[in-house]
């Protein structure tokens, strides 16, 4: 085998194996949200905060750790990525109290982005284009097996151990990972070399997520108002700093000269805008409306990570040969037609239909995730494969982030800051249908992108 190949395998092989802890780790804590509400006796919009927490810190982390690994070294970060998220893995474990939890998932979020914004730039860096969709789609696999195993393990772990019990699991998960990082990838990648940080940049725009999210999350107290104005006036400076310095933590001149670019991560925001939610919203409605236990709404919710990862090498690998903006565009309105069908759900509901319609929204989110992150990948030249990386990374995120604030705001309307409880199941219900309507119509907006984005290959 020849040393590129060898190269090649073993990027893929550490990246792979490590894609998939932090999407375990999300859908896995999802199932638990229910125990560790009892637990803390957490109203509905803290509990919440446990996942948005990671998902912000994450988000605020992407884009600077991206640019610092483009510097300094893109395996040097994913290594210290995972040094971190193992750690606040373990002590996340020993949370004595909710904010405590909170905040240790916000330290554990920051792990999570250095690995993310870094495995996918090595991959681009290491394969050339005729073979990256395939590649891609591995990778995205990869972080599926994370999404599949998470409810499943995580409700297995939580009904005969304790929730605690699915931070634990990271353990030695992710030391296994830090060993075949070391050992097996050999070489360095730091197309950014002797370019200068921009601190102020990166501070703005950590300032500028946090306040929009949580501005976001306390609507409609009339606080959130001028938080979310500072976050607004923050991403505004934000823009012009990255305009003006002469090595941006952010290429913001990307969005405005690549159409396809531009198009594609607008596209993967309002794709994980419109589903990310559906597994926390789900693991509710399984446990307290349907009465399930951990372990019973976990293999349920399996269902559409389990599709997903199936068909995910094979949609990357026809992007290699087919406009990926055709096969991504059918998957976005696959994904919102299951988004519809949600709509209509209530009491009485089979579990197998839920089934049936998460196999269909993960088979729509298969064909959309590989070939668009193909697509916004190779939209770029090679120096910016690690802003690329950590720009479709916090669409990603930011997309997660909004489905997550969503649910929030209505939860705080329709149910205010109360536990649910028998007494308000219908309010939370309804809380659930205005959410997956509001998504439907998210994804209706996503095709748009999708499809117009221009072509890959001319």
């Amino acid at each position: 085998m020849s040393d590129e190949n060898a190269t090649e395998r073993s990027a893929l092989i550490v990246a792979a194996l490590t894609s998939f802890l932090g999407p375990f780790m999300i859908s896995g804590v999802n199932v638990a949200l229910p125990v560790i509400q009892k637990e803390f006796s957490a109203d509905a919009v803290t509990l919440s905060w446990i996942a948005t927490s990671y998902l912000l810190s994450t988000a605020i982390c992407l884009v600077p750790f991206g640019k610092i690994g483009d510097i300094y070294g893109r395996k040097k970060i994913f290594k210290w990525g995972l040094i971190v998220f193992v750690l606040f893995s373990f002590l996340s474990a020993f949370a004595g109290s909710v904010r405590m939890l909170i905040t240790l998932r916000a330290f554990q979020g920051m792990g999570a982005a250095m690995i993310m914004t870094t495995g996918m730039a090595i991959i681009v860096s290491v394969f050339p284009p005729q073979k990256r969709g395939k590649a891609i789609g591995i990778y995205v696999a990869a972080v599926y097996i994370g999404l599949s195993m998470g409810p499943l393990a995580g409700g297995i772990l939580t009904q005969h151990l304790n929730w605690r019990s699915i931070f634990f699991a990271m353990v030695p998960f992710g030391l296994v990972s830090i060993y075949i990082t070391v050992k097996y990838l050999k070489d360095e990648w730091m197309d950014a070399r002797g370019e200068k940080f921009d601190v102020a940049g990166s501070l703005l725009y950590a300032l500028a997520l946090s306040a929009l999210i949580y501005g976001a999350t306390l609507l409609p107290n009339m606080l959130s108002f001028p938080l979310i104005l500072f976050g607004f006036a923050a991403f505004a400076g934000f823009i012009r700093q990255e305009l003006k310095v002469a090595h941006p933590v952010f290429e913001v001149k990307l969005f405005t000269y690549n159409r396809l670019f531009a198009f594609s991560g607008l596209a993967a925001f309002i794709n994980y805008a419109a589903t990310f939610a559906v597994t926390f919203l789900l693991s509710l409605y399984l446990q307290y409306v349907k009465g399930m236990s951990p372990q019973s709404a976990g293999l349920i919710l399996v269902a559409q990570p389990m599709i997903q990862g199936f068909f995910s090498p094979f949609a990357g690998k026809l992007s290699d040969r087919i406009e990926p903006r055709i096969i991504a565009s059918i998957g976005m309105t696959i994904t919102m037609l299951g988004l519809g069908l949600l709509i209509f759900i209530d009491p009485e509901t089979l579990p197998v239909t839920i089934i049936g319609i998460l196999s269909m929204l993960g088979f729509g989110f298969a064909l959309f995730s590989s070939p668009n992150m193909n697509a916004f990948m190779s939209a770029v030249e090679k120096k910016y494969y690690g802003i690329a990386s950590g720009a479709v990374a916090t669409m990603r995120l930011l997309g997660q982030m909004f489905s997550m604030a969503t649910a929030t705001i209505i939860f705080a309307m329709v149910i205010g800051k109360s536990q649910i409880t028998p007494s308000n199941y219908d309010l939370f219900l309804k809380s659930m249908k205005i959410c997956f309507i509001i998504f439907s119509f998210l994804c209706a907006a996503g095709i748009f992108f999708s499809f117009s984005r221009g072509e890959l290959r001319r």
